[in-house]
């Protein structure tokens, strides 16, 4: 399968956002891609860097304007598309969901983030009601997808649970940066352990992944903060984690990635992770700590 991903800088303007993302999903579809990714919130800047009940007006309603767009570019360039939106479910009621579009311009399905931070500059909680749907991939004509986003990629379960139920790969649109006051090689340290992670989601479930990040810097209107410079590095991973393609940290790129989904029976045959899982001894997970 031909992936086509686009990492970019967002400014203020939703308008010029969604124009820049439209003219490179057609690039991306006239050279063949049939699945293109997007990062995440992609339509606005970050807004969750401060307190501001100010920026639910980036909130739509599910469906509505926004998907109406979006159906319109697949439509049009006949690809599969991720996409990831600011949810209005309902007055006082907002999710941070990714909606996967058919090459018809159908809504295939919808994640609804279920892991939402609440950190320094990355005020989620704020804004995001934590996920109802749980963990399902989506069907769509180039496959299954096991679409989560972003805080998401950093918790084995949500992978394995899509990798049960037969997601052939897994996406994470993402907005994860460095915080300045960091030494670079904290900061290096921390872009490491975010590719790591998720290339081990590709070797425990033998499937392959798909990161796509925000890059450039975007300050904090409040000032309280220096801002977040959002590391890029978006990549693809294989089923062994093997690394088949990875962005710059600092540039906005557009990609089309040839993934080989055959691999995955092979690899599941030398490394048959899933046949020989105790599920017999696991069910201590679903405790929130275990104090023995």
């Amino acid at each position: 399968m031909k992936i086509g991903i686009i990492q970019q800088s967002c400014t203020e303007s939703i308008e010029e956002n969604r124009k820049k993302l439209s003219e490179s999903i057609a690039k991306l579809a006239k050279l063949g891609a049939e699945l293109v990714v997007l990062q995440e919130l992609h339509d606005s800047p970050y807004f969750c860097q401060t307190e501001d009940v100010e920026n639910f007006r980036y909130a739509l309603p599910i469906p509505g304007e926004a998907t109406e767009f979006y159906s319109k570019v697949a439509m049009d360039n006949q690809v599969v598309l991720v996409t990831s939106l600011f949810e209005r479910r309902a007055s006082g009621l907002y999710h941070n969901t990714a909606v996967v579009f058919e090459r018809d311009g159908s809504i295939a399905g919808i994640h609804r983030k279920m892991h939402i931070p609440d950190d320094p500059a990355y005020y989620e909680k704020f804004y995001f009601t934590p996920g109802d749907l749980g963990f399902h991939p989506i069907q769509t004509s180039v496959g299954k997808l096991g679409v989560q986003v972003c805080w998401d990629q950093w918790y084995p379960e949500g992978a394995r649970l899509m990798a049960l139920q037969g997601a052939d790969i897994l996406i994470y649109p993402t907005a994860i940066g460095y915080e300045s006051t960091d030494t670079k090689e904290e900061q290096q340290r921390q872009r490491e352990a975010w590719t790591t992670i998720q290339r081990s989601h590709a070797i425990a479930n033998g499937i392959p992944v798909v990161t796509v990040n925000r890059v450039g810097f975007e300050p904090d209107p409040s000032g309280s903060t220096n801002g977040i410079q959002f590391w890029g590095s978006s990549f693809v991973a294989g089923q062994q984690g093997e690394l088949l393609y990875k962005a710059s940290e600092t540039e906005q790129e557009t990609a089309i990635i040839d993934v080989d989904l055959q691999r995955t029976e092979g690899v599941r045959r030398w490394w048959p992770f899933l046949r020989d899982r105790r599920i017999d001894a696991y069910g201590d997970l679903t405790c929130r700590f275990i104090d023995k």
